[in-house]
């Protein structure tokens, strides 16, 4: 069949020489808070497996070979972005290490089995679809945004089935849904361990994001809540963690070039 002619640019990820990963801005380019949830989940020298939920067009696998060498699956519903995040891994010449499946991450444990991953990360679609929802006209941004196919309980549930026990769910959520989610974690015996707030600004009044992550059948208390994490200054320019984050210090950058807030 013919492919629609659509617009695709190669961008790189942002200050990581060499790395490069395939947008379509018509679909959505890859978030902030994926890169923030592939800097902040807790990787053991151990780990042989990890898989990332809904992974868009890759850019957490790809963020990951930075700091592991453990086996990375992508899975992701939405066939042409599927396309996307398989050719993005080939660009970079990581096909021995990440493997990307066009999958509904609901039943994926059927095909990679139960219990066979130390780490899963995921960033969910963050609003509760209902029938009145404000949803995008571009069915790729509803999917990606609104609970469409993959609610905060189905994201636990399959997290639980994924994961051996004793290993690690990191995910990156809206703040306001916060208890939505600890009650998810511990509905499906994944005890928070580690949370941290995402602010916008350092003068903001209320954080927009939230960091958390638990363990599989992992002992209830001891949760760490780590310093907040700001975005920008209160001039609107990037803090210097997230420029450290970015691996831009020191460089020349734009400030939303790659990425979309």
């Amino acid at each position: 069949k013919k492919r629609k002619l659509m617009i695709e640019v190669i961008n790189d990820l942002l200050g990581y020489d060499g790395l490069k990963i395939i947008q379509r801005p018509d679909i959505f380019n890859f978030s902030l808070d994926s890169t923030l949830l592939a800097h902040f989940v807790s990787i053991n020298k151990s780990d042989k497996k990890i898989i990332d939920l809904g992974t868009g067009n890759a850019p957490i696998p790809i963020f990951l070979t930075l700091r592991t060498k453990a086996h990375i699956y992508g899975i992701e519903i939405q066939e042409e972005i599927y396309d996307l995040a398989k050719r993005s891994v080939e660009l970079n010449n990581l096909e021995e290490q990440i493997t990307i499946l066009n999958e509904d991450a609901r039943t994926i444990h059927q095909k990679l089995g139960v219990s066979s991953f130390d780490v899963v990360t995921v960033n969910p679609p963050y609003f509760p679809y209902q029938e009145n929802s404000n949803i995008n006209k571009n069915d790729y941004l509803t999917i990606a945004r609104h609970e469409v196919c993959f609610n905060l309980d189905e994201v636990l549930q399959t997290s639980r089935r994924l994961l051996k026990d004793g290993g690690t769910l990191a995910m990156v959520h809206r703040a306001e849904r916060m208890v939505d989610i600890l009650d998810a974690f511990r509905k499906y015996q994944i005890e928070p361990k580690r949370i941290r707030f995402v602010y916008p600004k350092q003068n903001s009044v209320e954080a927009l994001a939230i960091l958390i992550e638990g363990k599989k059948q992992g002992k209830r208390g001891s949760l760490k809540v780590l310093k907040p994490l700001y975005v920008y200054n209160n001039q609107g320019k990037y803090t210097k963690e997230i420029l450290s984050i970015f691996n831009y210090q020191g460089k020349e950058y734009e400030t939303s070039k790659n990425i979309s807030k």
